[in-house]
């Protein structure tokens, strides 16, 4: 078992850990050893969050652990070591014919990280990534292993944990028949075609993401099809956005290389469903990231009060972009009960603008029931996100009763949840 003292930055290098130790195990019995004598500890994913959620005294790292990934066809399911990446964990899924219902847009993240957050792909009939999540292992702060499915009490408060309950140490997901997906960008998109339009337009594939710089226009819409036994039907416009005759990049003027392939060409799921590509440096690969998801009946009255900042934002914003995403029964997912769209911030790192930013944003899309992403930068802190949760009474129960010491409670849970100082 190895230690290190420097557990360094985040992806983003907006934030340095304050642990005192990074450590990695290679073997559960490790993982018990470590979380038991801790006097506060946290596991540490890939390090695509951007504000202090993972932070500690300690952290654990897993990647020092066997991958283990398991295909059972007859459970239609597959388990592994959750410090793996989408990008890692699909390689085995595509040399087994099966795939995951759908991709965030970028692989390089941590399957853990992303479903204790309730991180998300595109589409209006697809759950986030965490309702794929058909059970897990982990490890509470007395060392003890458990193990939980989907349908068992508590259980959907244990899959979007928010890092709180315990290490999470193995995690088995659905799987389908590997399926192809096409994507086209359509350019131009008008204002007006978009809020007339929201619902055909944010639901004309099997993922749709609208980009925006808050302008004049729209701008772009990634449309994301999964190929069937008929020929494409290619549409020439949509709704007065013209197909666009080169492949492009979500922040215009930056070079396409980086994306998955467009033009309609037809590809495995995992080599489209992400806008970006595994070996590549994701995004612009300098900036801070926000997003808020609002229930979708609200969606075309929020967008409108955020075009009202647009002068504001755009200054400090490198590319937003909105996308839908279903409701779902998980305590604490951004999505809990209500069909979502999120606007999601891709912003320069200029972070005490961005975060002045944030606190006028956060207080006009009051009315909408905005809930910002776990994982990104955002300014509310627990009394104004309580209202918000139905089910955060029980999760606090659930912490309680899984951590009674404390153990994975850091700053940010009781800034954020709890309501502590």
């Amino acid at each position: 078992m190895i230690q290190d003292h420097s557990p360094g930055k985040n992806w983003a290098g907006n934030h340095t850990y304050r642990a005192e130790k990074l450590h990695r195990p290679s073997t559960i019995e490790q993982v018990r050893e470590i979380v038991a004598n801790a006097p506060g500890v946290r596991v540490l994913g890939s390090r695509h969050s951007f504000n202090d959620i993972a932070d500690s005294l300690e952290l654990i790292t897993l990647e020092a652990m066997p991958a283990d990934v398991v295909v059972n066809r007859a459970a239609s399911t597959v388990s592994f070591n959750a410090a793996l990446k989408y990008g890692e964990l699909v390689e085995t899924l595509s040399a087994e014919g099966v795939a995951l219902h759908n991709l965030a847009s970028l692989p390089h993240i941590s399957v853990a990280g992303a479903v204790a957050t309730a991180t998300h792909g595109s589409g209006d009939t697809n759950g986030n990534l965490a309702t794929a999540v058909a059970g897990l292992e982990l490890v509470t702060s007395d060392g003890e292993i458990i193990e939980a499915s989907r349908g068992e009490s508590d259980f959907d408060g244990l899959v979007v944990g928010l890092g709180a309950l315990g290490a999470v140490t193995r995690i088995t997901l659905d799987v389908e028949p590997a399926y192809e997906v096409r994507q086209r960008v359509f350019e131009g998109l008008s204002w007006e075609a978009l809020s007339e339009h929201f619902d055909e337009i944010i639901s004309c594939g099997y993922g749709a993401s609208v980009f925006t710089r808050w302008g004049e226009t729209a701008e772009q819409v990634w449309v994301k099809s999964r190929v069937r036994d008929e020929p494409e039907r290619v549409e020439g416009d949509l709704f007065g956005a013209v197909a666009a005759a080169v492949d492009r990049h979500p922040i215009l003027g930056l070079d396409a290389s980086s994306c998955t392939p467009q033009l309609g060409r037809p590809g495995l799921w995992s080599d489209r469903l992400p806008h970006f590509r595994m070996g590549f440096t994701p995004s612009s690969g300098e900036e801070l990231q926000s997003e808020y998801l609002i229930p979708r009946r609200y969606a075309v009255e929020a967008i409108e009060v955020v075009r009202a900042l647009a002068d504001k934002i755009r200054p400090i914003l490198q590319v937003c972009e909105i996308r839908a995403v279903a409701a779902d029964r998980l305590w604490m997912s951004m999505n809990y009960g209500e069909d979502s769209v999120g606007i999601h911030f891709t912003w320069k790192p200029e972070q005490d603008a961005v975060e002045d930013m944030l606190a006028q944003l956060e207080t006009a899309l009051v009315p909408f029931e905005a809930r910002p992403h776990w994982g990104k930068l955002f300014v509310a802190d627990a009394a104004a996100l309580a209202p918000l949760y139905e089910r955060l009474p029980d999760f606090v129960r659930l912490v309680e009763r899984l951590d009674p010491r404390g153990t994975f409670s850091n700053s940010w849970l009781k800034a954020r949840v709890h309501g502590e100082a």
